[in-house]
């Protein structure tokens, strides 16, 4: 469901407006909702206000999206491997409000696949399932065809709707959030003034530029820039299968003041903010570097167990994907960008299923190539339109460089002189010609420390091991050492 369709069903909009406000953004082009505001069918913060509401408890099978054969195959799956009674131990398992759970234990007992056991043995008011004969062979059968244990999915149909709702492009970022966002890293007005647009857009950015000066650090540090949260669901259901989304190593979980989704006591229906199917998380930030394959970014299926991981662009819907060391992938660049031109250009990916079946999946990431190598390298002249976005990111100006190096050696407990930096100058950048690089504070300190460590001296920077960290650094002329 589009968010215009979303908007109607609510009765916030009527046809006629959301049909003007169509033929309005053929003829101005944004976003929907920025049309919305500015034909003052919708005020800003109503707008907001619809798109941050959380995805609704259901309450009954119905509001679940699901058929109701398919849930109860996931309760009986779950109760055969789990050994779960109580409905409050499965509504935990399979993240399904306890009416639902009620609501299909009470349809599985009339058709004789469960039987009540008695009450719990840690409290008397909770009554235990089991499974009887016929409900182990329904489950046994239910597990030959797909093995998934876990909460239970989300439709694909919601699923989209939600994407829409939380696309990366209806939060702002402010000249204020990027720079607090990049203030740990020293970088020139130019790049922040160029940074934000390209952020905001939801359009891809190329990132290049010799090596050791930030430009993964730029792609690290600009999803702090972000604050609103996204839910991201455990699981979706596209067609009948599974495809497990949410990954613990992705997906950090949003701080939320009000504590824990439902947290409470067993006895007593918790108080849910939103559905559990869904997990509160900060936008996804995902790096792939020289390990990325086309196989990654298609669907995995596992035909022992029938159900399927999420490529890496999915789980990072909502998020932040670099591609990091652009060109240096097992698979080459042209075939990469040659596989993404539809998804960079129309934000719509497609899927396919084992079993054939194709299905559309929104595109909505702000994905960063980063790479050292020239641009014209790397892409044709259609592929580099897909990228609207370029930046150059250039080696540390001399006063750059002292910044950097300063806030290093403050941070590594290191003594900055003017005379450390003039001997950097002097018998190394200068005499040898090198660029100076981002990265060579940090290296320099380090070396220092580990040196220091190792004599059992006091971390201090000497010529000594300047002259040594240096060495390890770059590799110079034979014939040229520094003094």
């Amino acid at each position: 469901m589009a968010i215009g369709e979303l908007l109607l069903a609510k009765g916030i909009i009527s046809e006629e407006q959301l049909n003007a406000v169509l033929q309005q953004q053929k003829i101005a082009g944004g976003r929907l909702g920025d049309n919305l505001v500015a034909l003052g069918f919708l005020s800003r913060g109503d707008l907001e206000a619809i798109l941050q509401e959380p995805p609704p408890v259901a309450k009954n099978i119905t509001d679940t999206g699901l058929d109701g054969n398919f849930l109860l195959n996931s309760l009986l799956r779950t109760m055969y491997i789990s050994a779960l009674q109580t409905i409050p131990e499965l509504s935990e398992q399979i993240k399904l409000t306890r009416w639902v759970v009620e609501e299909l234990l009470t349809f599985a007992k009339k058709e004789a696949l469960v039987e009540i056991r008695g009450p719990s043995e840690k409290n008397y008011n909770i009554m235990r399932y089991a499974l009887t004969n016929a409900g182990r062979e329904r489950a046994s059968e239910a597990l030959r065809r797909c093995e998934y244990i876990g909460p239970v999915p989300i439709p694909l149909e919601t699923y989209q709707t939600q994407v829409q709702k939380q696309t990366i492009t209806n939060e702002v970022i402010s000249i204020e959030k990027l720079k607090k966002a990049m203030s740990h890293l020293v970088l020139s007005e130019e790049i922040v003034r160029r940074l934000g647009p390209a952020s905001n857009s939801g359009r891809a950015i190329l990132i290049y530029g010799s090596a050791g000066n930030g430009k993964t650090s730029i792609a690290e540090a600009l999803v702090g820039a972000f604050e609103q949260p996204v839910y991201i669901p455990y699981a979706v259901e596209a067609d009948g299968q599974i495809i497990k989304v949410y990954d613990p190593s992705v997906h950090v979980l949003f701080s939320n003041n009000n504590g824990d989704n439902g947290a409470s006591n067993p006895i007593f229906l918790p108080h849910l903010e939103h559905d559990p199917r869904w997990v509160r998380c900060r936008r996804p930030y995902i790096i792939s570097g020289g390990e990325l394959t086309l196989e990654m970014l298609d669907l995995d299926f596992d035909p022992h167990s029938k159900y399927y991981e999420a490529p890496l662009q999915m789980k990072a819907i909502g998020g932040i994907f670099v591609i990091d060391d652009f060109g240096r992938q097992r698979v080459r660049p042209h075939e990469l960008l040659n596989r993404w031109i539809f998804p960079l250009e129309r934000k719509i990916d497609y899927m396919t299923l084992h079993t054939g079946k194709k299905f559309a999946l929104l595109f909505d990431q702000l994905v960063i190539f980063a790479t050292n190598f020239p641009p014209e390298e790397l892409m044709d002249p259609a592929q580099l339109r897909r990228v609207h976005y370029k930046m150059k990111i250039n080696p540390p100006t001399v006063d750059e460089f002292k910044e950097i190096f300063q806030r290093i050696c403050d941070s590594y407990g290191l003594e900055f002189s003017e005379e450390t930096m003039a001997y950097l100058l002097n018998t190394f950048y200068i005499k040898y010609k090198i660029p100076f690089a981002g990265f060579h504070p940090k290296f320099i300190a380090e070396h220092v420390i580990a040196a220091c460590n190792y004599l059992g001296t006091p971390p201090k920077i000497s010529r000594q091991l300047l002259a040594d960290s240096l060495e390890n650094m770059v590799i110079l002329p034979t014939t040229s050492t520094p003094e």
